[in-house]
């Protein structure tokens, strides 16, 4: 035991137990996972990828880092756009990366991807490997966030570039409580109908919003050395993408 505790949700946890909690809850969900993305949020997450597609701009031949990259949709659309390119994805959850390399296989981009299993927190790569690192709906499920965008600063290369899709905190209070009616009504339900699993679909409605808002990541972005920092808010602040670069 470490002695110090984060949030898993709405409960408190021990520190060292996190991640073994978040792997359950992604292992329990691989299999349905895309699909319930498409249905929670009919299918507007895929609108919010093509965002970050255009804010990042792939060219070719950069390499990048999926972190929890889990079925490699970003990794897809990067390489895309790209035309040319290497690609590794990252993530805590074994099922999901087998779920990942079904895909890549049937879309013939497995000669252009890599898979690994690994920790946000402690990456298995060299200082500066990477022209790109994204992180897509993922960070928010980290221990320590600020540990992992530190070891995002690493692992790029002098130029590379950071973006993070997240969702966030909406602005408006009236819109505010109508999403938290459906976050906390209707997606545990969707999750125990389609995925077989309430009580996964219940944490990831919590973990969202136990997650910081768009200034306060904004401030945890600069504070890991990333300059030009920015973000954009998607579908009126449901999503968030934030940027920075590594100069």
């Amino acid at each position: 035991m470490t002695g110090t505790t984060t949030h898993f949700g709405f409960q408190t946890v021990p520190e060292d137990e996190k991640a073994g909690k978040v792997q359950g809850v992604f292992t329990s969900v691989a299999s349905r996972y895309d699909l319930m993305n498409d249905v929670m949020s009919a299918g507007i997450h895929r609108l919010w990828k093509d965002a970050m597609m255009d804010w990042l701009a792939p060219r070719p031949g950069q390499r990048l880092l999926d972190v929890a990259g889990g079925t490699g949709d970003i990794s897809f659309r990067f390489l895309r756009r790209a035309g040319t390119g290497h690609a590794t994805v990252l993530d805590l959850t074994e099922p999901m990366l087998v779920e990942g390399r079904k895909r890549a296989e049937a879309a013939r981009l497995s000669d252009s991807l890599d898979w690994v299993v690994g920790d946000a927190m402690a990456l298995p790569f060299a200082d500066s490997s990477f022209d790109v690192y994204t992180i897509s709906f993922g960070i928010r499920n980290v221990t320590r966030p600020e540990v992992a965008l530190q070891e995002a600063f690493r692992v790029l290369r002098p130029g590379g570039r950071l973006m993070v899709l997240e969702f966030s905190k909406v602005p408006n209070p009236a819109l505010r409580r109508l999403y938290d009616l459906y976050s906390f009504h209707v997606i545990p339900r969707m999750g125990a109908a389609i995925a077989g699993d309430r009580d996964s679909y219940q944490y990831l409605v919590e973990s969202i919003r136990r997650f910081p808002d768009q200034e306060t990541f904004l401030s945890m972005i600069r504070a890991a050395g990333f300059a030009n920092a920015g973000y954009r808010n998607l579908t009126m602040g449901v999503a968030c993408l934030h940027s920075g670069w590594k100069l």
